[in-house]
């Protein structure tokens, strides 16, 4: 399973971005594949190829209409662990014997 964590936006539709943001959380929403939205990108969870589709299906979607846009990406891969977008949280929470604020509080 992976971790993925990106950003992707429009780097030539002036300041506004959140329209577009809306268009790929739209796509990332519908596709059946693990996530967690935090304000400065998504994180999805899965296999490699399914994950991956959802970010080129992403891509596409503002590649439509959007001269230049701009992809942050960053993947950590775990050979069968599962279910890491919370695990690893409470991992660090155990240690710490408290919650902490996270996105998806």
């Amino acid at each position: 399973m992976v971790l993925l964590e990106f950003s992707m936006y429009p780097v030539d539709k002036g300041e506004s971005l959140s329209g577009y943001v809306a268009r790929i959380l739209d796509i990332i929403d519908t596709s059946g594949v693990a996530y967690r939205l935090t304000p400065m990108g998504t994180i999805l969870e899965g296999e490699w190829d399914a994950v991956m589709a959802v970010v080129t299906q992403c891509f596409e979607a503002l590649r439509a209409d959007c001269a230049r846009v701009e992809v942050a990406l960053k993947a950590d891969y775990r050979q069968g662990a599962a279910s890491r977008l919370d695990s690893k949280i409470t991992s660090v929470e155990d240690k710490l014997g408290r919650a902490l604020k996270t996105a998806r509080d």
